[in-house]
């Protein structure tokens, strides 16, 4: 899966969580017959193996399990919550009108090699796991057992197992956030450098360049810039906060100068 750095999920945990708040996932592999994908709930046992091992089951007449009983590597995708945005969040929408329109999503892949089995009591322990898991919350949950015991053993039957150890996580959180920092904090550096620009405060050289390296770096800003939106604010926060220093440090000496009365408001 492609990720930029800015939108990479790293964390053993969140990536966990994210799988346990999915409730279906997709599985893929490839094998004799091309690329196969079903559609299917899995349970994530995160205590087992480096990452975590993957539990489910597929029917008997599903070809694919077969894939996985030849070594075929896996793929579980793990899609998340997804939104639109539109080029209308932007503020230099209004400004230059170069903005397109992008989609914000969370998406997990794991990766790994199945073990395929037909033991009935692991079967069982599988789909009653299953069921207890989405059955929950309900007034009058249904349970494995309350069906008849000979046509839950003909059910198992006609479904194969699989375990999938994960040999590797990606997570992605794909977002516009960095984008609309940058509009805003650009739209902000422009009035701040307007500000100083209008004050005539033009003898502090080395203040102009600073700002204008800030205003810079955010317009040629992408997510491959930064590891995250948060390094990027906290970087670009520490640079305003020595701009702003010395101009307040230039307002003291030049301003009863150039402008008495802007020296007395402040």
């Amino acid at each position: 899966m492609y990720t930029p750095r800015a939108f990479a999920i790293e964390e053993l945990s969140q990536l966990h969580e994210l799988i346990l708040a999915t409730r279906l996932a997709i599985l893929v592999s490839h094998g004799e017959s091309g690329l196969q994908a079903s559609h299917v709930p899995v349970l994530l046992h995160c205590e087992q193996g480096e990452y975590g091992t993957l539990y489910g089951h597929l029917a008997r007449a599903n070809p694919q399990w077969k894939d996985l009983r030849d070594g075929a590597e896996a793929m579980l995708i793990f899609a998340g919550a997804d939104a639109y945005v539109s080029p209308g969040f932007y503020p230099s929408k209004a400004e230059h009108g170069k903005v397109v329109p992008t989609w914000n999503y969370i998406a997990v892949h794991a990766y790994g090699h199945a073990e395929t089995f037909s033991d009935g009591g692991r079967l069982l322990d599988i789909v009653s796991t299953l069921t207890d898991r989405h059955e929950a919350g309900r007034t009058q949950p249904w349970s494995v057992a309350d069906a008849p015991a000979d046509y839950i053993d003909g059910m198992l039957k006609a479904i194969v197992g699989f375990a999938i150890p994960i040999d590797r996580l990606e997570g992605k959180r794909e977002n516009g956030k960095v984008k609309i920092f940058r509009d805003s904090m650009v739209e902000n550096l422009n009035q701040f450098l307007g500000s100083f620009n209008a004050r005539n405060l033009t003898g502090d050289d080395g203040l102009a360049d600073l700002v204008a390296l800030v205003r810079d770096t955010m317009d040629g800003l992408t997510a491959d810039d930064l590891r995250t939106v948060d390094e990027l604010r906290d970087n670009v926060l520490a640079a305003c906060k020595e701009a702003q220093e010395r101009l307040q440090q230039l307002v003291a000496t030049t301003a009863p100068v150039i402008a008495p009365e802007y020296a007395e408001a402040a």
